[in-house]
């Protein structure tokens, strides 16, 4: 997202005023005192600026109360235990809805892909879950399954239509990752040749060394993947001796 910390929205409010439909807001002007959840909706007011496709004004969002903007993990899982149901405050619940204007690239009965409305790149997109979960552990593997098979073909679209031949595929999961709206989203970052756009490809990158630290990670990870896969097969044959 190109807004992916609070730092990065301070230092763009200094210059920035968002437009609503007909009403604005200058951030130089809400940049103090604020509390935690203002300034998480105020991140979420920056990333998601509504493009109206009509000749009518957009609406103004309602973001006061927004069960994506939340920081509480606690709330989420609240949320997900709805199976996957449509939010009444979700912003991409909304654009699912047909509540929220967006230009929509793509479309089926699992997932829709929208342009970003702060593209950190011309054609930079959004693969959208038509169901509301708010993190990628909280999203059945299936609905993942249906996200990513969409992804050679959207992509190589948006490839093409910009004149890229190189693209980014990139999931800020959780609020320490980056990540702003709590409904699940893939995002698709189309790149060109020395385009500079991640100041992370500039730094040195360490060389993995196969010591006794490597070593205990590795086995760490092995032991957590085994049990999870252990335990899903007992959920599984359960399933099949209830049903």
């Amino acid at each position: 997202m190109l807004v992916t910390t609070e730092g990065d929205f301070f230092k763009s409010c200094r210059t920035h005023v968002y437009t609503y439909g007909d009403s604005q807001f200058d951030c130089k002007n809400f940049c103090f005192n604020w509390s935690m959840e203002a300034r998480r909706l105020a991140i979420l007011c920056s990333h998601l600026c509504p493009v109206n496709l009509g000749s009518s004004p957009a609406p103004l969002l309602n973001l006061s109360s927004s069960s994506c903007a939340s920081g509480s993990k606690s709330e989420h899982l609240i949320y997900d235990s709805q199976k996957g149901s449509l939010q009444d405050d979700c912003v991409f619940c909304k654009i699912v809805r047909g509540e929220a204007p967006a230009f929509k690239l793509y479309d089926d009965d699992s997932c829709l892909c929208i342009l970003d409305t702060r593209p950190l790149s011309n054609g930079h997109s959004l693969i959208i879950p038509k169901s509301h979960y708010s993190s990628l552990e909280a999203t059945p593997p299936s609905v993942i399954a249906a996200m990513c098979s969409k992804v050679p073909i959207i992509s190589n679209a948006i490839m093409k239509s910009t004149g890229s031949d190189s693209f980014n595929l990139l999931v800020n999961n959780g609020e320490a990752a980056g990540q702003v709206i709590f409904h699940t989203h893939i995002h698709i970052i189309p790149r060109k040749a020395r385009d500079c756009l991640w100041a992370s490809e500039s730094l040195e990158r360490r060389t993995l060394k196969f010591d006794e630290e490597a070593s205990r990670l590795a086995k760490s990870i092995q032991e957590i993947l085994h049990s999870t896969k252990e335990n899903d097969s007992k959920v599984q044959e359960s399933n099949l001796t209830e049903n």
